[in-house]
């Protein structure tokens, strides 16, 4: 090995073991200290002083201070990655990750590198970077493909919750037969719920757990519902039988929102496929017209700049088609 491969390989070490420990830290709750003080000064917090005021505003801002106790224990635990890969239904553990982390950062550098023979200190600095992108993009498209597969199914299961209140059945058994007839993930998230209230945890608690395993607008819908239902009281199927039509009417809303902007990402698709797919087919009907991308330092500073205005024109369209409500 001479030494300007060495250099690369040295070059790529160091960046890999930086890249990896940065990775860590800022996505390990544990190491993240910021997490902890927002708990430690929610702690200290004053509360809400009702007295004297009359019965409705009690109950109004009983509402309120749950409200925001909900809103804040879900806030307050911030996900690390481990939480991130239960979310996407893997079973990867930490070093997992980091396992095939590094994996896809040496083949990136042995590929671009070793075969095509791009820069070796280009590489070295951005391949660190591709390894560990690449398996939490995968991580990513598998927690929001899950996540939606949760909102499809989510009301059904509200409905078997309010039929079998209506019907004479206990929450209890209503759980269960979500837990065992429900479609995944709406099954396993409610075979948690049961699991919880076996071990002794009211429903209300046992709840409040879906949301931080389930972090979709759904499931602090119904922890809200149950915990406002569990302090204050009330008809449990009214109030459930009312989300349920709240979570189809976002449903249909979801579904016009995605029609009305398919055209749109249709056209960011094309665009965005169009520059690779010529340079393809040119390489394919011409490949010395091409091939000096390759050989040519030139060459490797414009398929480098090609490469930062491509990803920041795919990124910036991504921005306008993408809808929140």
């Amino acid at each position: 090995m001479d030494v300007e491969s060495a250099r690369t390989v040295s070059i790529f070490t160091l960046t890999s073991i930086a890249s990896f420990f940065l990775l860590i830290t800022l996505l390990d709750p544990d190491l993240n200290c910021s997490a902890r003080l927002l708990a430690r000064a929610r702690a200290f917090a004053p509360g809400r002083d009702a007295r004297g005021a009359t019965s409705d505003n009690a109950r109004r801002q009983s509402v309120e201070a749950l409200l925001k106790e909900v809103d804040g224990a879900q806030g307050v635990s911030r996900m690390g990655m481990a939480d991130r890969i239960r979310q996407a239904g893997l079973r990867w553990t930490l070093k997992a990750f980091l396992g095939v982390c590094g994996a896809v950062s040496c083949l990136c550098f042995l590929v671009a590198y070793g075969i095509i023979g791009l820069p070796g200190v280009a590489v070295a600095l951005f391949a660190p970077g591709v390894g560990m992108a690449l398996p939490w993009i995968y991580i990513e498209r598998r927690r929001r493909r899950r996540f939606g597969a949760f909102a499809t199914e989510f009301p059904n299961a509200v409905d078997i919750i309010v039929r079998g209140i209506k019907s004479g059945l206990c929450v209890s058994d209503c759980l269960r037969i979500i837990s065992t007839e429900a479609k995944e993930p709406v099954g396993s998230e409610f075979r948690q719920i049961v699991e919880d209230q076996t071990m002794g945890l009211p429903l209300a608690d046992a709840v409040q757990r879906l949301p931080r395993r389930m972090p979709t607008a759904e499931a602090k819908f119904f922890a809200i519902v149950v915990s406002i239902q569990a302090r204050s009281g009330g008809s449990l199927a009214e109030a459930l039988g009312n989300l349920s039509k709240v979570l189809r009417d976002r449903k249909k809303m979801e579904s016009k929102v995605k029609a009305m902007s398919a055209e749109a990402k249709a056209s960011a698709s094309i665009i965005a496929s169009l520059p690779p797919a010529v340079a393809g087919l040119m390489y394919l009907t011409s490949p010395a017209y091409v091939s000096i991308l390759f050989t040519e330092p030139t060459g490797h500073l414009v398929m480098l700049a090609s490469a930062v205005w491509m990803a920041t024109g795919v990124l910036v369209m991504r921005k306008m088609i993408h809808f929140d409500f």
